[in-house]
């Protein structure tokens, strides 16, 4: 068997990035594909799951190989407080499609128009992964699967469907996109099959994100501030779409 450093170098150029204690736990916890996995102290990071993660107290013993620290570091561009970092097999794009496109759906997709901040999509997806979202589809240049959108993510990408597309390649489903001029969402009950589609955070929505939209919603706001973080309006979005859907009839 190679040694972990070699595996992980054959690996590198197309696996996911898993940085850190949090998103291996998750990722593994959902069903990724790992097949390295390192730690600069192999005996701290079985305590911490021991603590944190007992359910994956086995499969971490099974998995993780202890590195020195300095071999650690030429790994990953950003070292982990917890010294954890693994690689993971990225999901099937077409399965992913597949998920986005199915009717009837159980929960909204949420789409982010043409984001610009990394950690910021990364933060979204955790909140939709902790949703049940059934997916996060991001429009525009940047990769949701970048290093930093997966480790501000902690690595839930792997409990919801993540992809990249075109505004004219969304799935089917009304789209409701937030936005300073729409109707109070507080009136509205969001349906299952939404597709809820949030502004940059610079320049709100592009023009083909809007002109696609079947309604508008704005979220409530008191006068004079200029608007909320991307991640806290996805909150609030699904938040509201949770309570209307858990609301007795």
């Amino acid at each position: 068997m190679t040694d972990p450093v070699s595996r992980w170098r054959e690996r590198a150029g197309g696996a996911v990035l898993l940085d850190g204690f949090h998103a291996l736990k998750h990722a593994l916890r959902f069903g990724a594909e790992i097949p390295v996995a390192v730690t600069t102290d192999r005996r701290a990071t079985l305590a911490l799951a021991g603590e944190l993660a007992p359910d994956l107290t086995r499969a971490l013993d099974a998995l993780l190989a202890e590195v020195p620290e300095t071999t650690y570091a030429s790994l990953v561009p950003r070292p982990h407080p917890t010294g954890v970092a693994a690689l993971a097999v990225r999901p099937s794009r077409e399965g992913h499609l597949r998920m986005l496109a199915r009717l009837p759906r159980t929960a909204p997709v949420v789409v982010l128009d043409e984001p610009r901040n990394l950690g910021n999509a990364g933060a979204v997806i955790r909140l939709a992964a902790g949703f049940g979202a059934t997916g996060v589809i991001t429009t525009g240049t940047i990769d949701p699967w970048h290093s930093t959108v997966v480790r501000g993510g902690a690595g839930l990408h792997f409990a919801t469907a993540v992809e990249r597309l075109a505004v004219d390649e969304l799935p089917p489903g009304p789209l409701y996109a937030l936005d300073p001029e729409g109707e109070d969402i507080r009136g509205v009950k969001l349906p299952d099959d939404a597709l809820l589609a949030f502004g940059s955070e610079r320049s709100g929505l592009s023009a083909g994100l809007r002109a696609r939209a079947d309604q508008l919603l704005a979220l409530p706001m008191r006068p004079q501030v200029s608007s909320y973080n991307l991640a806290t309006s996805v909150a609030m979005t699904l938040y509201h779409w949770s309570a209307g859907a858990h609301a007795a009839p």
